[in-house]
C-alpha cells in the first residue's frame, strides 16, 4: 500500500486495481500514511490556511425530481421558499464584513424565467464587491445562459456530476435528466472559462467501489478546478430515504486519493462531512481538504434548504460562527485564509 500511495504521490494516477486497493484498505498505519501524505501535499500547494466561502441558499425550488433529494420537484412536505434581490445582497454584505471574499450562490434548478434575474444579481454583486469571486450553483442550463452568467461576472461554477457510470446515475435521477447531458454542462462550463467544480455523494444507493474508481479517473482526466464530495445522507420524505448513511471514513480517504492525484484542486471538506459526525469537517481537512463553506443564509430559512436529514448549518457551520471555526482549525493546526482562494494554477479574473 505505502508504495501504491509513493507512486500516486510521484505521477498523480493509477490503474483502476490499484485506485480499487487504496479504497479497500483495512490497515490503518496504511491509512494514516495515506491521510499525511495527503496533507502534506496539500500543504505544498496552500500552506496551513483553510479557504472559506460564505454559502447563500437561494431558493429550495426546483425543476428536478432526483430522488435522494430532499428539494425534489414531487416532495410535497417541503415549506418552498426563494430569497428576494435584496435578501441576497444583505448576506452578502454581512459575508463582506464578516471577512469573506467569495460568495456561492446555490439553489434548486430554476427554469430559464429566472436567467436574467439571476445575471442581474451576479452583475450587482460584481459592482458592490469587486475583490471578491462569485461561485454559483445553479444547476443544468443552456450554454448560452452560463455564457451569460460568465459574462455578468460569475466566476466559478459547482455542478456535481454525481456519478460517471450511466446505469448508477440513472438509478438516481428520472429519466428525464441524462447523464450525457451532465457531463456536456461540465465542458461547457470548461469551456466559458470558469473555474469548474464537479463531485459525487459517496455512499449513495447502488453505488460500488468500482463505480468510485471510475468517478476518480473521470476526475483525473477532466482536471476540475474544485472537487465537491460528501457523504450520501438519505433525506425521510424521499424515494431513496431508507437507504443507510455513506462513510466519513470513506469519503475522507477519497478526499486524499485526489488530493495527489490532482494537487492544485480545491477540495472542500462538506456540511454533510459535518452533518454526520461532529469532527466530520475536521476529519475531512486532515485528509487533505483545504475549503469549507460556513452558511451566510438567513437563519430562518436554513432548516428549508433540506437536501437531507439533520444538515449542520448552525454553530462553526454558520458564518455567525467564524470564531469557533477558528478555534476548531486552530486546534489542529490550521487558520482561516481570508483571500478568495483561488486554485494555484488560476489567478482571479478582473471584471
Amino acid at each position: 500500500m505505502i508504495d501504491l500511495i509513493n507512486r500516486l504521490q510521484e505521477r498523480h494516477e493509477l490503474v483502476a486495481e490499484e485506485y480499487l486497493a487504496l479504497l479497500n484498505m483495512t490497515n490503518p498505519h496504511d491509512v494514516e500514511y495515506l491521510y499525511q501524505q495527503a496533507r502534506g501535499v496539500a500543504q505544498q500547494q496552500f500552506g496551513k490556511g483553510i479557504f472559506v466561502r460564505g454559502l447563500v441558499e437561494l431558493s429550495n425550488v426546483c425543476r428536478n425530481d432526483c430522488l435522494y433529494c430532499g428539494i425534489r420537484r414531487s416532495n410535497r412536505h417541503v415549506t418552498r421558499y426563494t430569497l428576494t434581490r435584496e435578501q441576497v445582497i444583505g448576506c452578502c454584505e454581512t459575508g463582506y464584513e464578516i471577512g469573506f471574499r467569495t460568495f456561492v450562490l446555490q439553489g434548486g434548478e430554476w427554469g430559464e424565467e429566472r436567467t436574467t434575474w439571476i445575471a442581474n444579481l451576479i452583475s450587482e454583486i460584481r459592482q458592490k464587491w469587486p475583490d471578491c469571486a462569485i461561485t454559483l450553483s445553479l444547476g443544468e442550463h443552456p450554454r448560452e445562459t452560463y455564457a451569460l452568467w460568465r459574462e455578468a461576472g460569475a466566476d466559478r461554477y459547482l455542478l456535481r456530476h454525481e456519478t460517471h457510470n450511466e446505469r448508477l446515475y440513472n438509478l438516481l435521477h428520472p429519466c428525464e435528466m441524462s447523464h450525457a447531458h451532465r457531463l456536456q454542462c461540465l465542458e461547457w462550463l470548461k469551456d466559458l472559462g470558469y473555474q469548474v467544480g464537479a463531485g459525487i455523494m459517496v455512499g449513495s444507493p447502488f453505488q460500488t467501489l468500482a463505480s468510485i474508481v471510475e468517478d476518480i479517473q473521470y476526475l483525473t482526466r477532466f482536471k476540475p478546478q474544485m472537487i465537491g464530495i460528501g457523504p450520501f445522507i438519505p433525506q425521510h420524505d424521499t424515494p431513496l430515504g431508507r437507504f443507510p448513511a455513506g462513510s466519513v471514513e470513506l469519503t475522507a480517504r477519497l478526499y486524499a486519493i485526489l488530493r495527489l492525484a490532482l494537487p492544485k484542486a480545491l477540495i472542500p471538506s462538506t456540511t454533510a462531512m459535518a452533518s454526520l459526525a461532529p469532527d466530520g469537517r475536521l476529519r475531512g481537512i486532515l485528509a487533505g481538504a483545504n475549503v469549507v463553506m460556513p452558511n451566510l443564509s438567513p437563519q430562518d430559512s436554513r432548516s428549508l434548504y433540506a437536501l437531507y436529514d439533520n444538515k449542520a448549518s448552525l454553530g462553526a457551520e454558520s458564518a455567525q460562527g467564524v470564531r469557533k471555526l477558528e478555534n476548531e482549525l486552530g486546534n489542529i493546526g490550521y487558520h482561516i485564509d481570508w483571500s478568495r482562494g483561488d486554485s494555484p494554477s488560476h489567478m482571479p479574473t478582473c471584471k
